[in-house]
């Protein structure tokens, strides 16, 4: 059984502590995806983030393995390692170029999405004026099929993330976003949305986060009661789990660099309040999901879908699409 959390945040700095990577591994996590920067995130950051983080991983090789196939995480979860990859939040990093996405999936960016909440010039964020996936939009959402990279919609807006799940040739997915009906936040995703994405064959992975949840001390039974709406919605190979849990580091100031406006990126408008910070769910909680998982009715066989066999399906067609790499450089 493989374990996947579709979406994890350390430090973004080159010299984050990978130690809440061990705590996700010893709660049973085998797989994690690593945001390296979002549109917030100037390129140098950006950049700066995936080396020290790639210089962490091939320091350590017998705890983690920057991977780029399922294949590899089944045989890092044989080795008793971490298997590791990114993702990016946001198109701003791509520099209005399609061809940066071969970069960065040679840099191990597995899991794209095109905006970080607000607009840009590729595609609209879940808390601005809708406007609907750009010209140069199509152009990414291709480059991102071509490259074997996995077509995410989270933060996205409604209207572009349906224009994003229509356009794209492979399945989508929404790596941390929980079902709007349960609790009604402008990052939560409506039905409407839930049923395109199952319709590409792809999977909606359910966030830990307490705005999103409805919850001010989130715990598995939280988690699990979204993971059943989806799977009750558009079928149980459709729910996953990401976490979203955003480890915090003393002494490691990652501020993006430059005019960075909080307020901007997370609106008081949309609920966001600089005085109260959201709370996670802690990464002990994967120890806790599969039988938080069977009290709202799963099967052990539903749960392990739920816990990592649906990323596992959908990644296993993507990364090995006609044009991916093969190996992360």
């Amino acid at each position: 059984m493989i374990n996947w959390d579709a979406h994890a945040c350390l430090p973004q700095h080159p010299l984050a502590d990978f130690t809440p990577v061990r705590r996700l591994h010893a709660a049973g996590v085998n797989y994690v995806s690593l945001n390296v920067g979002a549109d917030m995130n100037p390129i140098s950051q950006v950049m700066s983030v995936i080396a020290g983080y790639r210089a962490t991983i091939a320091a350590d090789p017998e705890r983690y393995v920057l991977v780029s196939s399922v294949d590899d995480i089944i045989q890092a979860a044989a080795d008793g390692r971490m298997a590791i990859t990114f993702d990016l939040e946001g198109a701003i990093p791509l520099l209005e170029q399609p061809d940066m996405v071969a970069l960065y999936a040679q840099l191990g960016v597995r899991q794209i999405h095109f905006a970080y909440n607000r607009n840009n010039s590729a595609a609209d964020g879940c808390h601005d004026v809708p406007r609907g996936l750009t010209p140069l939009g199509h152009r990414m959402v291709q480059a991102v099929n071509d490259n074997g990279i996995l077509m995410d919609c989270s933060h996205t807006g409604r209207l572009c993330s349906l224009e994003i799940m229509n356009a794209s040739a492979q399945p989508v997915i929404f790596s941390h976003a929980n079902p709007y009906t349960l609790v009604q936040h402008g990052r939560n995703v409506t039905d409407e949305q839930i049923r395109a994405c199952a319709a590409t064959g792809g999977v909606v992975c359910v966030s830990g986060l307490s705005f999103f949840l409805g919850s001010e001390h989130p715990c598995a039974d939280d988690v699990a009661r979204h993971a059943a709406y989806i799977a009750d919605l558009v079928g149980v190979q459709h729910a996953g789990i990401g976490l979203d849990i955003c480890f915090q580091q003393p002494g490691l100031d990652d501020t993006p660099p430059g005019a960075f406006d909080p307020g901007h990126w997370w609106p008081a408008s949309a609920g966001y309040s600089m005085d109260k910070p959201p709370s996670f769910t802690p990464p002990e909680v994967w120890r806790e999901l599969p039988a938080a998982l069977r009290k709202t009715g799963m099967s052990d066989k539903e749960a392990e879908l739920v816990l990592g066999r649906n990323m596992m399906r959908v990644a296993q067609q993507v990364w090995s699409g006609p044009q991916a790499l093969a190996k992360a450089a």
